[in-house]
């Protein structure tokens, strides 16, 4: 295919900055808020959003969804509960994410294993949202098959008219919160001649051990 030949020279040498090991925090957490802050600052489109990683029969699945706290050291998102990856975290609770801000040259890999959070803080960040996202939590059957697009439009019209005098609408008890307590966090820095620093943590009880690894 012509567009392979295209993939093929598509290179960028990443030189923009070095991350040394001594120069890394003890603590991953403040690490990484140290890097989202500067992704935060810098041209990224959508900071908070990373690739979540899970497995259902042996099989990888991934999607994009966003990072929308950090609380008790761990990292918190929001979805459907009876979504595929609902029912993917409730069959295995290990998981894994990627964070990629390409202006700065740098990924961050973590894994984990995921909990549901309170249901106070889900109805916290429920009532913070806009509120056509709240409608939208309410009618969407998230990852079932529906018909087309105008039976969408259908179940957002239903639940909007259902809600149009009540001002505080009620989270839905098939959505809320997971948080996930990291086990391996591996800031990336893109270098050039592909010789990239890869710095590693790993938990070792309630400790970090920091490990340099190859690229």
């Amino acid at each position: 295919m012509e567009i392979n030949k295209t993939l093929e020279n598509l290179r960028i040498n990443y030189q923009s900055a070095a991350l040394d090991i001594h120069d890394c925090d003890q603590d991953p957490l403040l690490q990484f808020d140290k890097w989202l802050k500067e992704a935060l600052l810098s041209e990224c489109d959508e900071p908070n959003a990373f690739i979540l990683s899970t497995v259902r029969d042996q099989q990888p699945r991934a999607r994009v969804i966003l990072l929308k706290g950090i609380h008790q050291n761990k990292f918190i998102f929001y979805t459907n509960y009876n979504s595929a990856k609902g029912v993917e975290l409730e069959d295995n609770a290990k998981v894994a994410m990627t964070f990629m801000w390409l202006p700065l040259q740098r990924q961050v890999r973590i894994e984990g294993t995921v909990t549901k959070v309170s249901e106070e803080l889900s109805d916290d960040y429920f009532q913070k949202r806009p509120r056509g996202s709240q409608l939208g939590a309410i009618a969407s059957p998230q990852s079932q098959i529906v018909p087309n697009r105008e039976a969408l439009e259908k179940m957002f019209s239903e639940i909007e008219n259902k809600f149009k005098n009540i001002e505080i609408l009620p989270r839905p008890t098939h959505w809320g919160g997971y948080a996930v307590a990291p086990t391996l966090i591996e800031f990336w820095q893109g270098r050039n001649n592909r010789m990239h620093d890869r710095i590693c943590y790993v938990k070792n009880g309630k400790d970090w051990e920091l490990q340099r690894l190859a690229p």
